[in-house]
């Protein structure tokens, strides 16, 4: 066979997985779509969930999963930009830096339940927060971090070098070269970032679990840091797994498409900040 054939199987090759995948994700979702959004109503989507009667909301679920959400990128996101910047223009290529990049990556390494015992460990004992929605935000901010250090430096980095030359050159300090030139080219890349993990994190479990608990407050919604932070996705694990509501299985398929539309509707709002960005 000559070269050019082999080319060619391989181009229909990767056309066929790139197909393949996309079909399963249209399985995934339309599937989950279509046994869920006929459970989505107002009542459902806002009202109070029920322990015994069938009927039940999710309301202060899907609240405490935005507001965890929120705060756990409020920790990680400035942690993750302030050591992306100093691993990228700063730190040299030392033992101690080849440590931090390896001590991150092994971090992302670690089982989401490792890491909810952990917060467990920390958070709701030793710190006393207890299950609680502050508690949860931190222990999943453990999760974001490496993600967001990693992708947050590739992008500092993919910066061309002509335009810090550039800038130095205009009589503007390292730091001012930073937020001005760097940072905002770097800006796309980091929203792809946040965009990952806040995807991630949206149907994170097992670390709340531990942390947040599977209560959540009277009051909806209820901006108490110490209040239960039960999520969409710890809800839909509890009535699956313990619930005793009949109807537990259309509130299953209800939160699973509602946690799609709701990741759906972040990254279009992310993708729409980053294109008026780049406009401006």
């Amino acid at each position: 066979m000559n070269a050019k054939l082999y080319d060619k199987m391989a181009k229909a090759l990767l056309w066929g997985i790139g197909f393949l995948l996309i079909i399963i994700l249209a399985a995934f979702l339309g599937y989950t779509l279509y046994k869920g959004l006929p459970v989505l109503s107002f009542k459902f989507i806002f009202g109070m969930p029920s322990d015994m009667e069938a009927g039940g909301g999710v309301g202060p679920q899907l609240f405490n999963t935005l507001y965890i959400l929120f705060l756990s990128m409020a920790f990680s996101v400035v942690i993750a930009i302030g050591a992306a910047i100093y691993l990228s223009e700063y730190a040299k290529d030392t033992v101690t830096t080849r440590f931090i990049r390896l001590s991150t990556e092994s971090l992302a390494t670690v089982p989401s339940i490792v890491l909810g015992l952990f917060g467990m460990i920390i958070f709701v004992d030793m710190l006393g927060l207890g299950f609680s929605i502050i508690g949860g935000a931190l222990a999943l901010s453990l999760l974001n971090l490496p993600l967001l250090v990693r992708v947050t430096e590739e992008a500092i980095r993919a910066v061309p070098q002509t335009y810090r030359e550039a800038s130095l050159a205009l009589g503007a300090t390292k730091w001012q070269t930073i937020c001005k030139v760097v940072l905002p080219e770097a800006f796309g890349g980091i929203v792809t970032g946040i965009m990952l993990a806040s995807g991630r994190a949206i149907g994170e479990s097992a670390i709340l679990i531990f942390t947040a608990g599977t209560t959540v407050s009277r009051y909806f919604p209820d901006f108490d840091l110490s209040a239960g932070g039960e999520t969409l996705a710890v809800h839909l694990w509890y009535v699956m797994a313990i619930g005793l509501v009949p109807d537990r299985l259309e509130i299953a398929n209800g939160i699973g498409a509602l946690l799609i539309l709701v990741v759906l509707v972040i990254n279009l709002i992310f993708i729409l900040l980053q294109r008026k960005f780049k406009s401006a």
